[in-house]
């Protein structure tokens, strides 16, 4: 199996932020088919949308893997789980959020999962972190740097 490297965008608004953000980070590294090559500062962000709810924490973590996308996302989806995620509303609170945010330079569309995730590039709390570890990264779509991108916005 070919090796990927992969960004994934962490996020947490409840209960131990910092805590929850570093488990995730231990085991995804723990993961056979996983290692964690970088990882951005924890961010301090307000929530998007109209829900009130509590600052996020916010990272990125940069992975080298050779899971393909789809397995790698059920691995973070049972990562949150583990973790105290609860689905109760749509960009609600919660203990834990893991997106793929890029993987390589692929451009997947497929039921439950969109790559590069369709929101990376419009959002400061992706493009900040994802700049101090990968700064010249290329949005496959946009054909941009990530530091062009967050100059832009």
């Amino acid at each position: 199996m070919k090796l990927v490297t992969a960004y994934l965008g962490f996020g947490s608004n409840l209960g131990d932020r910092a805590g929850y953000l570093e488990d995730a980070i231990k085991k995804l590294d723990a993961h056979q088919f996983v290692s964690v090559l970088a990882r951005s500062l924890m961010h301090d962000t307000e929530p998007v949308g109209e829900i009130s709810q509590p600052t996020f924490l916010n990272m990125v973590v940069e992975i080298e893997t050779s899971l393909p996308p789809t397995e790698l996302l059920e691995l973070c989806l049972i990562i949150e789980e583990s973790n105290g995620r609860v689905r109760s509303e749509k960009w609600g609170p919660r203990t834990l959020d893991i997106d793929i945010l890029f993987y390589s330079d692929e451009i997947i569309e497929i039921e439950g999962l969109q790559i590069p995730h369709p929101e990376a590039h419009r959002r400061l709390f992706v493009l900040k972190p994802m700049a101090e570890i990968a700064e010249s990264f290329n949005h496959p779509v946009l054909n941009e740097q990530i530091s062009a991108i967050l100059q832009r916005l």
